[in-house]
């Protein structure tokens, strides 16, 4: 059970620092501070990590080893369970937005009614007679102990309550709002539903079994935490996702273009006089992309005296003649047009005494697209080979 608690932790974890790793503005620094809404998404998350951390066996042992008292680590695991509770209700409440006071008044609220919670807790446990360290089926094995009795069936109410929340919320939500927002509602509906049917239900059950003379402590200790981590990472997913997928869509496209770039680049890269950035392993694709399109409409500055508007003009005539486009025949001349003047550039010969005066098309569009289609004329074209990296007078 130990390994499928931590290896929901780390997953845990995972989302977390990658979720809470702030991007960088145009100046590239980063962000001076993270939104409230991106800090209780982490908060929430890392507390989740951390509540599975603590409620692998092998980490209650060390647990109640280091501090000397049996199961200590059970008021530490419930009341950090009782935390997450209150963290998922304030992600939510930070989630859906509105006036600022009300939020913080919503947020406040969440805090007044489960810091008690974690209060009562940790001292119904130390009121309790729980001398025999139990690490998988403390919760049945002490559902008749005065005392350890009233602290399982309070977690278990607090965790149940912020759950039924949720769903309601989700479910209400879900029906004012589309796209990436409600599938991320969606998951965490599913996630919720098997939190209180795969966790809280088995606890139920399972602990209610004692009282009546039973034994179905299977439940709680084979059903109930696996079905736990499951319902956790799809919630952890639902709140992620809608935050995580428009930017990673972005950095995969940023990627796609970066590297549709590449004959572009190398064709006029080595005239580009931009200042190179720290070569970084973790440098997001969108800023390597942002870098490489400033260096070639530097590359392109540099290569202007060298346009031949003969040689466009040519180049235009034979496309429009093959039956491409207006379009793609300005884009194929001016592809030939640039593989001329990188070849006179990298020859070291002289600028022409009347360079072409025309504007690139690449040069007349924002974003890359311009530059995109202008690489991939220029991969398709055989005029000129690929120059060796060179200097030239600007």
């Amino acid at each position: 059970m130990s390994l499928v608690v931590y290896l929901a932790a780390g997953v845990l974890a995972l989302s977390a620092a990658v979720l809470f790793r702030r991007p960088r503005t145009t100046a590239g620094k980063r962000s001076a501070r993270p939104d409230p809404l991106t800090v209780s998404t982490c908060v929430a998350i890392t507390l989740g990590a951390v509540v599975f951390l603590c409620s692998a066996p092998m980490t209650l042992a060390a647990v109640n080893d280091l501090t000397g008292v049996p199961n200590f680590g059970a008021p530490l695991t419930y009341g950090l369970l009782t935390a997450y509770s209150c963290s998922l209700l304030i992600l939510l409440i930070n989630w859906r937005g509105g006036p600022r006071e009300r939020v913080r008044r919503l947020v406040l609220r969440c805090i007044a009614v489960y810091g008690p919670l974690i209060v009562a807790v940790v001292v119904l446990f130390a009121l309790a007679d729980a001398r025999v360290e139990r690490l998988t089926d403390l919760d049945t094995y002490y559902a008749n102990t005065p005392g350890m009795r009233e602290m399982i069936v309070l977690y278990l109410l607090g965790h149940s309550a912020a759950i039924v929340a949720m769903v309601v919320v989700c479910v209400r939500w879900g029906r004012e709002v589309t796209g990436l927002l409600r599938a991320g509602l969606l998951l965490i509906c599913v996630g919720s539903l098997l939190d209180l049917v795969g966790f809280q239900l088995t606890k139920y059950t399972a602990v209610a079994a004692r009282w009546a003379g039973h034994d179905l402590d299977f439940l709680s200790t084979q059903v109930a935490p696996p079905m736990a981590a499951l319902a956790a990472l799809m919630c952890s997913a639902g709140f992620v996702l809608p935050r995580l997928l428009p930017a990673a869509v972005g950095h995969w496209r940023g990627l796609r273009d970066h590297r549709r770039l590449g004959p572009l680049w190398l064709r006029v890269g080595f005239v580009s006089t931009a200042p190179r950035p720290e070569s970084s392993w973790w440098q997001l694709p969108a800023e390597r992309l942002h870098w490489r399109e400033v260096a070639i409409h530097d590359a392109l500055l540099t290569l202007a005296p060298y346009f031949d508007e003969r040689v466009r003009e040519r180049a235009l005539s034979a496309a429009l003649a093959g039956g491409r486009s207006a379009h793609e025949a300005r884009v194929a001349a001016e592809a030939a047009m640039i593989a001329a003047a990188a070849r006179r550039a990298a020859a070291r010969e002289e600028p022409l005494a009347t360079p072409s005066t025309s504007r690139l098309h690449a040069t007349e569009v924002s974003g890359t697209g311009g530059l995109v289609e202008l690489a991939q004329a220029l991969g398709r074209s055989a005029a000129g080979n690929t120059v060796r990296e060179g200097t030239v007078r600007a």
